[in-house]
């Protein structure tokens, strides 16, 4: 089994997938304060509904990896623009 790193505080680690995917889930580190974002607020909404945050280890965030890359480019533009442009809504890949 692979040892993962510790997480610096300030940040957290996250497992990225869909339950159907054959390549499985993929863990990234991010920072706290992207919990805050709106985009991130309805996918930790997403991921309450489906594993009602009953998981053990990283939280499992339900989206695929590329629309996870994709939020976080968003999220990233916009903290460093200091601003978010509301209304932001998600559109995920089927479940």
């Amino acid at each position: 089994m692979e040892k993962k790193a510790k997480v610096k505080k300030g940040w957290l680690a996250v497992e990225v997938g869909l339950e159907d995917d054959e390549r499985g889930f993929r863990r990234f580190v991010i920072p706290i304060s992207y919990l805050y974002h709106p985009l991130f607020e309805q996918l930790l909404d997403k991921a309450h509904q489906l594993y009602d945050y009953n998981t053990t280890g990283p939280l499992k965030l339900p989206c695929s990896v590329d629309d996870f890359l994709h939020i976080k480019r968003r999220v990233d533009k916009d903290s460093s623009h200091h601003h978010h442009h509301l209304p932001l809504t998600l559109a995920f890949h089927p479940c």
